[in-house]
Protein backbone atom coordinates (compact mmCIF):
# COMPACT_ATOMS: atom_id res chain seq x y z
CA UNK A 1 0.00 0.00 0.00
CA UNK A 2 1.07 3.17 -0.62
CA UNK A 3 2.86 5.53 2.10
CA UNK A 4 0.26 8.89 2.68
CA UNK A 5 3.27 10.83 2.67
CA UNK A 6 4.19 10.50 -1.51
CA UNK A 7 2.49 12.83 -3.15
CA UNK A 8 2.18 10.82 -6.33
CA UNK A 9 0.03 12.74 -8.55
CA UNK A 10 2.55 16.12 -7.72
CA UNK A 11 5.23 14.14 -8.94
CA UNK A 12 3.56 13.20 -11.74
CA UNK A 13 2.84 16.41 -12.71
CA UNK A 14 5.89 17.36 -12.47
CA UNK A 15 7.44 14.41 -14.98
CA UNK A 16 4.91 15.49 -17.43
CA UNK A 17 5.80 19.23 -17.48
CA UNK A 18 9.40 17.86 -17.93
CA UNK A 19 8.59 15.82 -20.91
CA UNK A 20 6.49 19.15 -22.45
CA UNK A 21 9.11 21.67 -21.84
CA UNK A 22 12.49 19.61 -22.55
CA UNK A 23 14.33 20.47 -19.84
CA UNK A 24 14.65 20.22 -16.11
CA UNK A 25 15.10 24.38 -16.10
CA UNK A 26 12.08 24.80 -18.45
CA UNK A 27 9.92 22.75 -16.27
CA UNK A 28 11.09 24.61 -13.21
CA UNK A 29 10.41 28.11 -14.59
CA UNK A 30 6.78 26.87 -15.52
CA UNK A 31 6.24 25.18 -12.25
CA UNK A 32 7.91 28.53 -10.43
CA UNK A 33 9.92 26.57 -8.24
CA UNK A 34 14.36 25.60 -8.67
CA UNK A 35 15.43 23.34 -11.30
CA UNK A 36 17.32 21.58 -8.07
CA UNK A 37 13.82 21.07 -6.86
CA UNK A 38 12.39 19.04 -10.17
CA UNK A 39 15.36 17.41 -10.60
CA UNK A 40 15.06 15.96 -7.23
CA UNK A 41 11.21 15.39 -7.61
CA UNK A 42 12.36 13.25 -10.86
CA UNK A 43 15.17 11.25 -9.24
CA UNK A 44 12.89 10.30 -5.98
CA UNK A 45 10.35 8.98 -8.57
CA UNK A 46 12.78 7.17 -10.50
CA UNK A 47 13.94 5.80 -7.32
CA UNK A 48 10.39 4.81 -6.21
CA UNK A 49 9.47 3.19 -9.34
CA UNK A 50 12.98 1.36 -9.94
CA UNK A 51 13.38 2.28 -13.88
CA UNK A 52 15.19 5.33 -15.68
CA UNK A 53 12.37 7.94 -16.92
CA UNK A 54 15.10 10.21 -18.88
CA UNK A 55 18.44 9.33 -20.86
CA UNK A 56 20.42 12.51 -19.70
CA UNK A 57 23.07 14.49 -21.65
CA UNK A 58 24.45 17.98 -21.40
CA UNK A 59 22.54 18.60 -24.87
CA UNK A 60 19.47 16.59 -25.05
CA UNK A 61 17.05 15.46 -22.55
CA UNK A 62 15.24 12.10 -23.94
CA UNK A 63 12.50 9.69 -22.79
CA UNK A 64 13.97 5.89 -22.25
CA UNK A 65 11.15 3.33 -23.29
CA UNK A 66 9.77 3.06 -19.41
CA UNK A 67 9.79 6.82 -19.37
CA UNK A 68 7.54 6.89 -22.63
CA UNK A 69 5.18 4.09 -21.18
CA UNK A 70 5.15 6.37 -17.97
CA UNK A 71 3.84 9.56 -19.71
CA UNK A 72 1.65 7.87 -22.21
CA UNK A 73 -0.22 6.43 -19.10
CA UNK A 74 0.08 8.69 -16.87
CA UNK A 75 -1.14 11.65 -19.08
CA UNK A 76 -4.50 9.14 -19.22
CA UNK A 77 -4.71 9.50 -15.41
CA UNK A 78 -3.67 13.45 -15.19
CA UNK A 79 -6.59 14.05 -17.44
CA UNK A 80 -9.09 11.48 -15.22
CA UNK A 81 -8.16 13.88 -12.56
CA UNK A 82 -8.95 16.82 -14.07
CA UNK A 83 -12.39 15.43 -15.51
CA UNK A 84 -13.60 13.81 -12.05
CA UNK A 85 -12.85 17.39 -10.63
CA UNK A 86 -15.05 19.51 -13.92
CA UNK A 87 -17.75 16.63 -13.57
CA UNK A 88 -18.22 17.10 -10.19
CA UNK A 89 -18.43 21.05 -10.48
CA UNK A 90 -19.74 21.13 -13.82
CA UNK A 91 -22.53 18.17 -13.32
CA UNK A 92 -21.05 15.95 -15.82
CA UNK A 93 -21.52 18.97 -18.67
CA UNK A 94 -18.64 18.44 -21.30
CA UNK A 95 -15.70 20.92 -20.62
CA UNK A 96 -12.41 21.90 -21.49
CA UNK A 97 -10.20 22.57 -24.49
CA UNK A 98 -10.13 19.99 -27.25
CA UNK A 99 -7.16 19.99 -29.83
CA UNK A 100 -8.06 18.72 -32.94
CA UNK A 101 -5.66 17.82 -36.02
CA UNK A 102 -6.95 17.72 -39.24
CA UNK A 103 -6.03 16.81 -43.01
CA UNK A 104 -6.10 20.02 -45.10
CA UNK A 105 -9.25 19.22 -47.31
CA UNK A 106 -11.14 18.08 -44.10
CA UNK A 107 -10.67 20.48 -41.95
CA UNK A 108 -12.00 23.41 -45.06
CA UNK A 109 -14.82 20.93 -46.28
CA UNK A 110 -15.89 19.13 -43.38
CA UNK A 111 -14.77 20.60 -39.61
CA UNK A 112 -14.99 24.73 -40.61
CA UNK A 113 -18.51 24.56 -41.51
CA UNK A 114 -19.46 22.55 -38.38
CA UNK A 115 -17.60 24.67 -35.61
CA UNK A 116 -20.61 27.38 -35.32
CA UNK A 117 -23.32 24.18 -34.47
CA UNK A 118 -20.45 22.42 -32.68
CA UNK A 119 -19.86 25.29 -30.33
CA UNK A 120 -23.67 25.84 -29.99
CA UNK A 121 -24.26 22.28 -29.08
CA UNK A 122 -21.79 22.04 -26.77
CA UNK A 123 -20.71 25.59 -25.45
CA UNK A 124 -18.65 25.10 -23.13
CA UNK A 125 -15.92 23.14 -24.88
CA UNK A 126 -13.04 25.38 -26.13
CA UNK A 127 -11.56 23.94 -29.57
CA UNK A 128 -7.60 24.11 -30.89
CA UNK A 129 -7.90 23.61 -34.20
CA UNK A 130 -5.04 22.43 -36.47
CA UNK A 131 -4.45 21.84 -40.29
CA UNK A 132 -1.85 19.91 -41.83
CA UNK A 133 -1.78 16.75 -44.06
CA UNK A 134 1.35 15.69 -42.12
CA UNK A 135 0.94 13.03 -39.95
CA UNK A 136 1.62 13.97 -36.24
CA UNK A 137 2.79 12.22 -33.08
CA UNK A 138 -0.95 12.55 -31.33
CA UNK A 139 0.55 11.90 -28.26
CA UNK A 140 3.43 13.68 -28.46
CA UNK A 141 1.56 17.03 -29.84
CA UNK A 142 -0.76 16.38 -26.78
CA UNK A 143 -3.87 15.95 -29.92
CA UNK A 144 -7.44 14.69 -28.44
CA UNK A 145 -8.66 14.03 -31.77
CA UNK A 146 -6.48 13.50 -34.89
CA UNK A 147 -8.31 13.41 -38.64
CA UNK A 148 -6.61 10.91 -40.87
CA UNK A 149 -7.23 9.78 -44.38
CA UNK A 150 -5.99 6.79 -45.85
CA UNK A 151 -5.03 3.05 -44.83
CA UNK A 152 -4.73 2.69 -40.85
CA UNK A 153 -1.56 1.76 -39.42
CA UNK A 154 -1.12 -0.35 -35.95
CA UNK A 155 -0.93 1.54 -33.27
CA UNK A 156 -2.68 2.46 -29.99
CA UNK A 157 -5.00 4.90 -30.91
CA UNK A 158 -8.34 3.86 -31.09
CA UNK A 159 -10.47 5.12 -34.50
CA UNK A 160 -13.97 6.20 -35.13
CA UNK A 161 -14.92 6.14 -39.08
CA UNK A 162 -15.98 9.33 -40.77
CA UNK A 163 -16.39 8.08 -43.80
CA UNK A 164 -14.82 7.50 -47.44
CA UNK A 165 -14.19 9.44 -50.72
CA UNK A 166 -12.98 7.90 -53.84
CA UNK A 167 -10.14 9.23 -55.79
CA UNK A 168 -10.36 11.19 -59.19
CA UNK A 169 -7.33 11.70 -61.37
CA UNK A 170 -7.85 15.65 -62.89
CA UNK A 171 -6.78 18.42 -64.85
CA UNK A 172 -7.90 21.68 -66.22
CA UNK A 173 -9.70 22.59 -69.40
CA UNK A 174 -6.56 25.15 -70.78
CA UNK A 175 -3.85 22.10 -69.62
CA UNK A 176 -6.35 19.27 -71.70
CA UNK A 177 -6.60 21.28 -74.63
CA UNK A 178 -3.06 22.43 -74.24
CA UNK A 179 -1.19 18.67 -73.84
CA UNK A 180 -4.43 16.20 -74.88
CA UNK A 181 -6.27 14.33 -72.87
CA UNK A 182 -4.32 10.74 -71.89
CA UNK A 183 -6.55 7.91 -73.13
CA UNK A 184 -4.64 5.25 -71.39
CA UNK A 185 -1.73 4.52 -68.18
CA UNK A 186 1.07 4.89 -71.15
CA UNK A 187 -0.44 8.16 -72.13
CA UNK A 188 0.28 9.35 -68.69
CA UNK A 189 3.99 9.42 -69.32
CA UNK A 190 3.82 12.54 -71.63
CA UNK A 191 1.79 14.71 -68.53
CA UNK A 192 3.21 16.27 -65.87
CA UNK A 193 1.25 14.37 -62.73
CA UNK A 194 1.50 16.65 -59.51
CA UNK A 195 2.17 14.38 -56.56
CA UNK A 196 2.79 14.89 -52.98
CA UNK A 197 6.24 14.84 -51.18
CA UNK A 198 4.83 14.34 -47.24
CA UNK A 199 5.61 10.89 -45.56
CA UNK A 200 2.46 8.73 -46.35
CA UNK A 201 2.00 9.59 -50.12
CA UNK A 202 1.64 6.68 -52.02
CA UNK A 203 4.04 5.99 -54.46
CA UNK A 204 2.32 6.05 -58.00
CA UNK A 205 -1.12 6.05 -59.21
CA UNK A 206 -3.26 2.46 -59.10
CA UNK A 207 -5.23 2.26 -62.39
CA UNK A 208 -7.50 -0.58 -63.94
CA UNK A 209 -5.99 -2.31 -66.67
CA UNK A 210 -8.23 -5.07 -67.50
CA UNK A 211 -8.57 -7.61 -64.73
CA UNK A 212 -5.47 -6.00 -62.80
CA UNK A 213 -4.95 -3.29 -60.92
CA UNK A 214 -1.24 -1.64 -61.89
CA UNK A 215 0.75 1.65 -60.55
CA UNK A 216 1.82 4.11 -62.75
CA UNK A 217 5.28 5.84 -61.69
CA UNK A 218 4.66 9.65 -61.14
CA UNK A 219 7.56 11.61 -62.04
CA UNK A 220 6.05 15.23 -62.04
CA UNK A 221 7.85 18.65 -61.84
CA UNK A 222 6.07 19.68 -59.20
CA UNK A 223 5.76 18.41 -55.58
CA UNK A 224 3.63 20.22 -52.84
CA UNK A 225 2.78 19.38 -49.26
CA UNK A 226 -0.66 19.19 -49.26
CA UNK A 227 -3.56 18.61 -51.25
CA UNK A 228 -5.23 21.95 -51.31
CA UNK A 229 -1.62 23.00 -52.85
CA UNK A 230 -2.26 20.08 -55.55
CA UNK A 231 -5.51 21.15 -56.03
CA UNK A 232 -4.42 24.77 -57.15
CA UNK A 233 -1.74 23.97 -59.08
CA UNK A 234 -4.43 21.38 -61.08
CA UNK A 235 -6.42 24.23 -61.12
CA UNK A 236 -3.82 27.16 -62.68
CA UNK A 237 -3.05 24.22 -65.75
CA UNK A 238 0.07 22.83 -63.67
CA UNK A 239 -0.40 19.51 -64.53
CA UNK A 240 -3.07 16.63 -63.70
CA UNK A 241 -3.46 15.60 -59.91
CA UNK A 242 -4.89 12.40 -58.05
CA UNK A 243 -7.11 13.81 -55.59
CA UNK A 244 -10.01 13.07 -53.51
CA UNK A 245 -13.34 13.47 -54.75
CA UNK A 246 -14.92 15.85 -51.94
CA UNK A 247 -11.82 17.92 -52.39
CA UNK A 248 -12.62 18.68 -56.62
CA UNK A 249 -16.69 18.37 -56.40
CA UNK A 250 -17.31 21.50 -57.32
CA UNK A 251 -14.73 22.31 -59.67
CA UNK A 252 -15.61 19.40 -61.20
CA UNK A 253 -19.43 20.70 -61.25
CA UNK A 254 -18.53 24.18 -62.37
CA UNK A 255 -16.17 23.08 -65.50
CA UNK A 256 -12.98 24.26 -63.44
CA UNK A 257 -11.67 20.99 -63.71
CA UNK A 258 -12.22 17.74 -65.68
CA UNK A 259 -12.32 14.17 -63.95
CA UNK A 260 -9.62 12.08 -66.92
CA UNK A 261 -9.39 8.19 -66.74
CA UNK A 262 -12.07 7.52 -65.47
CA UNK A 263 -12.34 3.85 -67.55
CA UNK A 264 -9.40 3.22 -65.78
CA UNK A 265 -10.22 4.25 -62.21
CA UNK A 266 -9.72 1.09 -59.66
CA UNK A 267 -12.63 2.47 -57.63
CA UNK A 268 -10.37 2.51 -54.68
CA UNK A 269 -11.33 4.26 -51.33
CA UNK A 270 -10.25 6.56 -48.97
CA UNK A 271 -11.08 5.90 -45.30
CA UNK A 272 -11.04 8.59 -43.09
CA UNK A 273 -10.70 7.67 -39.56
CA UNK A 274 -11.32 10.76 -36.39
CA UNK A 275 -8.41 8.87 -34.10
CA UNK A 276 -7.78 9.26 -30.67
CA UNK A 277 -5.99 7.88 -27.48
CA UNK A 278 -7.95 5.91 -24.90
CA UNK A 279 -5.61 4.31 -22.37
CA UNK A 280 -7.71 1.15 -20.97
CA UNK A 281 -10.94 2.29 -22.59
CA UNK A 282 -11.27 5.84 -20.69
CA UNK A 283 -11.53 8.76 -23.40
CA UNK A 284 -12.68 12.23 -21.21
CA UNK A 285 -16.12 13.31 -21.51
CA UNK A 286 -15.09 16.08 -23.62
CA UNK A 287 -13.35 14.41 -25.85
CA UNK A 288 -15.75 11.70 -26.22
CA UNK A 289 -18.65 14.60 -26.69
CA UNK A 290 -16.42 15.94 -29.85
CA UNK A 291 -16.23 12.86 -30.88
CA UNK A 292 -19.27 11.75 -31.19
CA UNK A 293 -20.44 15.14 -32.65
CA UNK A 294 -18.21 14.45 -35.19
CA UNK A 295 -19.33 10.88 -36.22
CA UNK A 296 -23.23 12.35 -36.14
CA UNK A 297 -22.33 15.69 -38.56
CA UNK A 298 -19.73 13.86 -41.25
CA UNK A 299 -20.52 12.08 -43.43
CA UNK A 300 -17.16 12.11 -45.97
CA UNK A 301 -18.10 10.74 -49.40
Amino acid sequence: MARLDINRSGELEVFVRVVQAGSFSAAARDLRITPSAVSKLVARLEGRLGSRLFNRSTRQLSLTHEGRAYYERGMGLLADLDELERNVASQDAPRGRVRINANMAFGYHYLLPLVPLLIEHLPEVKLDLVLTDEVIDVVGQRTDIAVRAGPMKSSNLIARKLGHTRMVIVGAPGYLQLHGIPDGPAALQRHNLLTANYARAFNGWPLREGDQVIKVVTAGSVQASDGEALRRLALNGTGLARLAAFRVREDIAEGRLVPVMEAYNPGDLEEVHAVFVGQDGYVPLRVRAVLDFLVEHVHVK
